[in-house]
């Protein structure tokens, strides 16, 4: 549990939040959007001393997303840039109408979004309903999912997937109606949001504006993954020793590599490359395309850390052809520099976590287990 004297606290939202940032499921840019709003809003209605808010409302969100998008809907070079990767290539419906309040108020790109508001209250109003209600509808039940698992740890809702936009109209409308708008925060959440603004926020931006390149093929993203990107080192020449090694098995499911034509299967790092840049023999493991695509940049889970704790013992046969690998090859070798990093990462592990096993499946941190492996 969260809770805000708990010194561990702002460790487990923030592992949590990492979580949710790694997920691939999202088409749109929302999640990044309600993120970066949930922590705006925990600061901008801070108490007198200082205190994080406990209940946020949805009509609340609805301004700070606005707000959020308007900047993003300024002209670009080949038009307003997509955020959605959806079927059929259309931009974000929240995006598209922003873009509408933009021309309603004859907006360019200089127009601050409370002129726009001033110059057409009406559109503005309905720019409001359309955006709460989409908030309801799609992000707010489905943005705490890993994997396949809801986890509710950043807020609770009184609403569910199916919510009638009839009951959301009425409420809109008069306030009347059973529809209730909060966002009960958890214990802590708020005061974490705070305490992680300076942390979470560049990564929030960084990784939003990477989604939004990805989507545009702008160049920025081909000098982000140039800068910083684990495909600057050609891993070509280990992926067949390390094959061999594995005796032709995937590290993770277990089941036999096949090469088809055109497809290799990959070469992952078991710690992912976006915690720690880790390049080292010991750090590389071949899988199917389809296992490292599931696994992503999640922690493996205890299971696979004894795997490859048992993979990179000095005292192993796999250590010793790893050494052979080394040699021939030319590759480095940073066993104990690897091993303390994992160390580093696992053994601080909230009690809480949920690491990575197969496909969307994921299990508790094993302290016990992963001490064990680690030792």
């Amino acid at each position: 549990m969260l809770t805000a004297d708990n010194p561990h606290a702002s460790l487990a939202l923030a592992e949590r939040i990492i979580e949710l940032l790694d997920q691939g499921r999202f088409t749109a840019t929302y999640k990044y959007a309600v993120l970066l709003a949930l922590l705006d809003l925990c600061m901008e209605n801070a108490a007198r001393d200082g205190a994080a808010p406990e209940v946020l409302t949805t009509r609340q969100l609805a301004g700070k997303i606005v707000e959020l998008y308007w900047p993003h809907t300024r002209p670009w070079a080949t038009g307003t840039l997509r955020q959605s990767s959806g079927p059929g290539g259309g931009q974000a419906e929240i995006v598209a109408a922003i873009e509408k309040l933009r021309t309603a108020a004859s907006s360019d790109g200089s127009t601050s979004l409370a002129e726009a508001a001033a110059r057409a209250p009406t559109h503005h109003r309905t720019l409001l309903d359309f955006v709460e209600w989409k908030l309801i509808e799609m992000p707010l039940p489905r943005l705490q999912t890993v994997g396949n698992e809801a986890v509710p740890f950043l807020y609770t809702i009184q609403w569910t997937v199916g919510v009638s936009p009839n009951e959301v109209r009425r409420y809109q409308r008069d306030g009347g109606g059973p529809f209730d708008n909060r966002i009960l925060l958890r214990p802590g959440v708020g005061e974490g949001l705070v305490r992680l603004n300076n942390l979470l926020r560049p990564l929030i931006y960084h990784q939003w504006a990477v989604k939004v390149a990805t989507l545009n093929r702008l160049d920025e993203y081909v000098l982000e993954r140039f800068l910083f990107g684990a495909e600057r080192i050609d891993l070509e020449r280990v992926r067949a020793p390390i094959i061999d090694l594995q005796e032709g098995r995937c590290f993770y499911c277990g089941d036999r590599l096949e090469a088809r034509a055109g497809k290799t299967p990959d070469v992952d790092h078991f710690i992912p490359w976006s915690r720690y840049p880790d390049d080292s023999l010991e750090n590389l493991v071949v899988t199917h395309a389809r296992c490292n695509n599931a696994k992503r940049d999640f922690l493996a889970a205890p299971g696979h850390v004894e795997h490859w704790r048992e993979h990179t013992r000095p005292e192993s046969r796999a250590s010793a052809e790893l050494a052979r690998i080394a040699d021939a090859t030319g590759w480095p070798r940073h066993a104990e520099r690897t091993l303390g990093v994992a160390r580093a990462m696992y053994l601080r592990l909230p009690d809480d976590a949920r690491l990575w096993l197969r496909r969307d499946e994921f299990v508790p941190a094993d302290r016990v287990a992963l001490t064990a492996a680690l030792a």
